[in-house]
Protein backbone atom coordinates (compact mmCIF):
# COMPACT_ATOMS: atom_id res chain seq x y z
CA UNK A 1 0.00 0.00 0.00
CA UNK A 2 1.27 3.45 -0.80
CA UNK A 3 0.70 6.40 1.47
CA UNK A 4 0.47 9.68 -0.45
CA UNK A 5 0.61 12.89 1.72
CA UNK A 6 -1.16 15.67 0.13
CA UNK A 7 0.41 18.88 1.36
CA UNK A 8 0.57 21.63 -1.84
CA UNK A 9 -1.40 20.40 -3.89
CA UNK A 10 -5.04 19.19 -3.34
CA UNK A 11 -7.21 15.78 -4.51
CA UNK A 12 -8.21 17.21 -7.69
CA UNK A 13 -4.74 18.25 -8.97
CA UNK A 14 -2.30 15.23 -7.89
CA UNK A 15 -5.15 12.04 -8.67
CA UNK A 16 -5.86 12.90 -12.00
CA UNK A 17 -2.37 12.86 -12.85
CA UNK A 18 -1.80 9.10 -11.18
CA UNK A 19 -4.80 8.21 -12.86
CA UNK A 20 -3.21 9.07 -16.16
CA UNK A 21 0.06 7.07 -15.12
CA UNK A 22 -2.31 4.01 -14.58
CA UNK A 23 -4.40 3.93 -17.79
CA UNK A 24 -0.73 4.52 -19.68
CA UNK A 25 0.27 1.52 -17.93
CA UNK A 26 -2.25 -0.52 -19.31
CA UNK A 27 -3.98 -0.94 -15.70
CA UNK A 28 -7.51 -0.29 -14.74
CA UNK A 29 -8.88 1.70 -11.29
CA UNK A 30 -11.03 2.06 -9.07
CA UNK A 31 -11.44 5.50 -6.75
CA UNK A 32 -13.44 4.89 -3.67
CA UNK A 33 -14.60 7.69 -1.90
CA UNK A 34 -15.96 8.88 1.02
CA UNK A 35 -19.21 10.25 -0.03
CA UNK A 36 -21.92 10.41 -3.00
CA UNK A 37 -21.27 14.73 -3.02
CA UNK A 38 -16.87 13.94 -3.23
CA UNK A 39 -17.54 11.03 -5.84
CA UNK A 40 -19.72 13.69 -7.96
CA UNK A 41 -17.20 16.26 -7.36
CA UNK A 42 -14.42 13.71 -8.91
CA UNK A 43 -16.23 12.95 -11.52
CA UNK A 44 -16.46 16.30 -12.81
CA UNK A 45 -13.01 17.17 -12.35
CA UNK A 46 -12.05 14.17 -14.21
CA UNK A 47 -14.03 14.84 -17.36
CA UNK A 48 -12.44 18.58 -17.61
CA UNK A 49 -8.64 17.70 -16.35
CA UNK A 50 -5.78 18.49 -18.89
CA UNK A 51 -6.98 20.48 -22.40
CA UNK A 52 -4.59 17.45 -24.06
CA UNK A 53 -5.77 14.69 -21.90
CA UNK A 54 -9.03 12.41 -21.39
CA UNK A 55 -9.24 10.01 -18.37
CA UNK A 56 -12.15 7.90 -19.54
CA UNK A 57 -14.26 6.69 -16.16
CA UNK A 58 -17.45 6.19 -14.78
CA UNK A 59 -19.80 5.79 -12.12
CA UNK A 60 -22.71 2.61 -11.24
CA UNK A 61 -25.27 5.22 -12.79
CA UNK A 62 -23.45 5.35 -15.85
CA UNK A 63 -23.64 1.35 -16.84
CA UNK A 64 -21.17 -0.88 -18.01
CA UNK A 65 -19.55 -0.80 -15.31
CA UNK A 66 -17.01 -3.53 -16.06
CA UNK A 67 -15.77 -1.59 -19.39
CA UNK A 68 -14.81 1.68 -17.03
CA UNK A 69 -10.86 2.02 -17.50
CA UNK A 70 -11.41 4.01 -13.82
CA UNK A 71 -14.88 3.22 -11.77
CA UNK A 72 -15.87 6.24 -9.03
CA UNK A 73 -17.79 4.30 -6.07
CA UNK A 74 -17.81 5.17 -2.57
CA UNK A 75 -18.84 1.33 -2.26
CA UNK A 76 -16.65 -1.77 -1.45
CA UNK A 77 -16.33 -3.16 -5.19
CA UNK A 78 -14.33 -3.71 -8.10
CA UNK A 79 -16.73 -4.34 -11.59
CA UNK A 80 -14.10 -3.62 -13.53
CA UNK A 81 -10.96 -6.06 -12.44
CA UNK A 82 -8.88 -2.83 -11.22
CA UNK A 83 -5.39 -3.70 -10.62
CA UNK A 84 -4.96 -0.31 -8.48
CA UNK A 85 -7.60 1.13 -5.74
CA UNK A 86 -7.39 4.67 -5.08
CA UNK A 87 -8.77 5.37 -1.39
CA UNK A 88 -9.51 9.31 -1.04
CA UNK A 89 -11.07 11.26 1.60
CA UNK A 90 -10.44 8.74 4.34
CA UNK A 91 -12.21 5.93 2.73
CA UNK A 92 -11.58 2.43 3.89
CA UNK A 93 -11.79 -1.24 2.50
CA UNK A 94 -12.21 -4.46 3.67
CA UNK A 95 -10.44 -5.85 1.47
CA UNK A 96 -7.62 -5.01 -0.93
CA UNK A 97 -6.06 -8.43 -1.44
CA UNK A 98 -7.46 -8.23 -4.97
CA UNK A 99 -5.51 -5.15 -5.93
CA UNK A 100 -1.82 -5.12 -7.41
CA UNK A 101 -1.33 -1.51 -5.71
CA UNK A 102 -3.37 0.02 -3.10
CA UNK A 103 -2.57 4.20 -3.02
CA UNK A 104 -4.47 5.89 -0.10
CA UNK A 105 -4.43 9.65 -0.43
CA UNK A 106 -4.95 12.43 2.52
CA UNK A 107 -4.86 16.40 3.23
CA UNK A 108 -2.20 16.70 5.06
CA UNK A 109 -3.52 20.20 5.64
CA UNK A 110 -5.88 18.58 7.87
CA UNK A 111 -5.21 16.99 11.55
CA UNK A 112 -8.08 14.72 11.10
CA UNK A 113 -7.49 13.70 7.82
CA UNK A 114 -3.47 12.95 9.46
CA UNK A 115 -4.75 11.02 12.01
CA UNK A 116 -7.16 9.21 10.14
CA UNK A 117 -4.33 8.08 8.13
CA UNK A 118 -2.29 7.35 10.95
CA UNK A 119 -4.83 4.80 11.91
CA UNK A 120 -5.21 2.98 8.50
CA UNK A 121 -1.44 2.78 8.33
CA UNK A 122 -1.55 0.93 11.83
CA UNK A 123 -3.94 -1.04 10.43
CA UNK A 124 -2.81 -2.31 7.16
CA UNK A 125 0.72 -2.73 9.06
CA UNK A 126 -0.72 -4.90 11.36
CA UNK A 127 -2.40 -6.58 9.19
CA UNK A 128 0.52 -8.01 7.63
CA UNK A 129 1.06 -5.11 4.06
CA UNK A 130 3.95 -4.15 2.77
CA UNK A 131 3.63 -0.15 3.17
CA UNK A 132 5.07 2.88 2.05
CA UNK A 133 4.71 7.07 2.90
CA UNK A 134 4.45 9.42 0.27
CA UNK A 135 5.08 12.94 0.80
CA UNK A 136 5.13 16.05 -1.76
CA UNK A 137 8.64 18.01 -1.46
CA UNK A 138 7.83 21.54 -0.45
CA UNK A 139 10.94 22.48 -2.64
CA UNK A 140 9.82 20.71 -5.98
CA UNK A 141 6.29 19.43 -5.27
CA UNK A 142 7.61 16.24 -5.96
CA UNK A 143 7.22 12.86 -4.27
CA UNK A 144 9.62 11.79 -1.75
CA UNK A 145 9.52 8.32 0.24
CA UNK A 146 9.55 9.32 3.79
CA UNK A 147 8.86 5.50 5.54
CA UNK A 148 8.14 2.38 4.86
CA UNK A 149 6.41 -0.51 6.91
Amino acid sequence: MLFYHLTLRRLEQVLPELLDKTLQRGWRAVVKGGSEERIAALNGELWTWGRASFLPHGLKADGFSDRQPIYLTTDDERPNNAELLFLVDGADAADVSAYTRVCDLFDGNDEEAVSAARARWKRAKDAGHSLTYWQQSEETGGWVKKAEG
